[in-house]
């Protein structure tokens, strides 16, 4: 179990097929997990910047449209060469690096 310092928190990885950077912006609210915006670099299978995105620095940044979620579910494949990145205000944890058991995040009660 990770343990996060603030209700904001940062979720990075690498795109499997496109190799390129994603991250997710992410706040923890009494209903759940808000995605606040999410950026990624490049375009590709998968990975087509969102609605109203704008380009910043190398990046395409937008706001999605998604209500709060329960939990996030991330894959561990062990296959991408990357596992994610998961970070607070204070450190970066990398989670899912090798094959395993999907990796669940979800607010602790």
């Amino acid at each position: 179990m990770i343990a996060l310092s603030s209700a904001d928190f940062r979720l990075e990885w690498t795109h499997s097929v496109e190799r390129q950077a994603w991250r997710e912006y992410w706040r923890i609210e009494e209903t759940g997990l808000l995605l606040t915006q999410a950026a990624v670099k490049g375009s590709g299978a998968g990975m087509e910047p969102g609605e109203n995105a704008v380009k910043q620095g190398d990046w395409w940044v937008w706001r999605p449209d998604l209500p709060v979620q329960t939990e996030l579910i991330l894959a561990a494949s062990g296959k991408t060469g990357d596992g994610w990145h998961i970070c607070d205000s204070e450190t970066c944890h990398e989670i899912g690096m090798d094959a395993g058991a999907p990796i669940v995040v979800r607010p602790c009660p």
